[in-house]
């Protein structure tokens, strides 16, 4: 039988055209998978759904590459997806049970994307309710929390943590998860993955449930460099239902594929962003891991600038007595009358009031209800705006003085916390930067703590739109060190 755990995408496809594998046969084996690790075994706990129609929809793949071979270049990839997502014939609750019941009549951009290249929605993931935390994966949605295949005790980070530990423990083939702060990067340094956050605008958010429209992306994560470019270019592109990606029109069409260069650290110039990580919490294991791998970045023929500085940030502070511009209750408010009847809930003010929530969310959402809703706009807004464009003049001002290609940090500065620990420092570092500026990045896997148990994780970050750039670099890096390794709890099935 041909082994799917930790298979690529082009070793999918290779074995399929020397006619070893089918697209059932593929689909079956993920599927199993899944029945034997996520709720038996080490109950990694990470799926909500899986597709009832995923074997027919093989079936049909199977025919169609009989007749003409593979069918796009995501044929028959089995695809993890955020709970979050819009996707026709599956529920869609955004980890919540107050969206209980809700199946969209359309797909999300992305999920159209992918379908149309090919791919099979094999499961929707779980995710921290409503995207809020950062810190961990639990909803309403899924008893219980979703655990880190990696060390079973530990947490997955951010809201896409359940598709990150999908695709860890080979769940999936890939998946897609969305980020406001973190939730792409978090999980996928936890979880010894590569995730893309591309630059605003150049990936649609359409059909993806909002938690803050000025920050919101939605991504690819992966087990590989190369499968994860795959995927982003599939997905980026111009969408009319998310006006931001107007702006991608001016930088496609574009080969990602062609970063894929395994000397790309030859002659670039990076800054260590010691701002974006350095504080009195940072764990000094996570420093020692990050500083090999800036040896690493140096060893490929790249030259380090260290400290890379960021001259002015310190000195750029939001509008004092300023209000929040837009936020949750702006923009969920918005997407749920879009829905009419077909959501369960019309407004926050209705979730609320519905108590169909996990106990943990209850003041943030009650906070959020009580607060205004400031539109696009408002002084809020238009203050908000201004200081992003100060941020984002900063970083381009010391890039170009400095002549750098790309920062880099670590993208945690502290290994994954136990379960239920709410006390010891979290250590995200990704809420700041791309957020603020709408800037890519890319996390890559940089080595383990903890006596080899724990992941840990290094964010590219770069200018808008130098995707090429930071790709090349990542997987320059990946290769030249190939940190990913398989967590022990979800082994090949024989």
């Amino acid at each position: 039988m041909w082994e799917v755990h930790e298979a690529t995408i082009a070793q999918i496809h290779a074995a399929m055209q020397a006619r070893q594998l089918t697209c059932r046969g593929l689909v079956e084996q993920y599927l199993r998978r899944i029945d034997v690790f996520d709720k038996n075994g080490p109950a990694v706990n990470a799926i909500i759904l899986t597709n009832p129609q995923a074997l027919a929809q093989a079936d049909d793949l199977d025919r169609r590459f009989t007749q003409g071979g593979l069918t796009g270049p995501l044929h028959c990839v089995p695809m993890i997806v955020k709970d979050n997502f819009e996707t026709i014939g599956l529920q869609s609750a955004n980890g919540s049970l107050a969206l209980e019941g809700f199946v969209s009549n359309k797909d999300a951009f992305q999920v159209a994307r992918i379908k149309a290249a090919g791919a099979i929605v094999l499961a929707k993931s779980n995710m921290a309710e409503w995207a809020f935390t950062p810190n961990e994966t639990l909803s309403s949605i899924l008893p219980g929390y979703t655990r880190n295949p990696y060390a079973l005790d530990r947490v997955t980070a951010g809201s896409s943590g359940g598709t990150a530990a999908s695709v860890a423990a080979s769940f999936g083939a890939v998946g897609l998860g969305s980020d406001t702060g973190n939730s792409i990067r978090g999980p996928s340094s936890h979880q010894a993955l590569v995730g893309i956050r591309s630059t605003m605008g150049l990936t649609s958010r359409g059909g993806v449930m909002p938690l803050n429209l000025l920050a919101d992306i939605a991504g690819p994560m992966a087990r590989t460099v190369e499968d994860a470019v795959k995927v982003f270019q599939v997905v980026v592109g111009s969408d009319p239902a998310d006006p931001v990606t107007a702006a991608a029109a001016a930088h496609l069409p574009q080969d990602y594929a062609a970063s894929l260069v395994r000397e790309g650290l030859k002659g670039a110039r990076i800054g260590v962003l010691r701002f974006a990580y350095e504080r009195d919490s940072t764990d000094p294991e996570i420093v020692q891991v990050f500083m090999r791998a800036v040896d690493d970045l140096r060893a490929q023929g790249a030259t380090i600038i260290d400290p890379g500085v960021v001259e002015v940030l310190a000195e750029i502070r939001r509008t004092p007595g300023m209000g929040a511009c837009g936020g949750f209750k702006y923009d969920i408010n918005r997407y749920l009358a879009s829905h009419g009847d077909r959501v369960p809930v019309k407004s926050l003010a209705e979730i609320v009031k519905s108590g169909k929530f996990h106990p943990t969310v209850r003041r943030q959402l009650e906070q959020g209800e009580q607060g205004p809703e400031n539109g696009p706009d408002s002084p809020e807004c238009k203050a908000d705006a201004e200081y992003r464009q100060r941020v984002r003049d900063a970083v381009n001002k010391t890039m170009d003085a400095q002549k750098l290609d790309a920062w880099v940090y670590p993208t945690w500065s502290n290994p994954p916390r136990l379960i239920g620990d709410l006390n010891t420092p979290g250590g995200d570092n990704s809420q700041f930067f791309s957020p603020t500026t709408g800037f890519p990045s890319i996390q890559v896997p940089m080595g383990y703590t903890r006596g080899g148990r724990l992941p840990a994780g290094i964010t590219f970050f770069g200018r808008a739109w130098s995707e090429p750039a930071l790709i090349k670099l990542a997987y320059a890096y990946e290769q030249a060190t190939h940190h990913r390794r398989a967590p022990e709890s979800t082994p090949p099935l024989r």
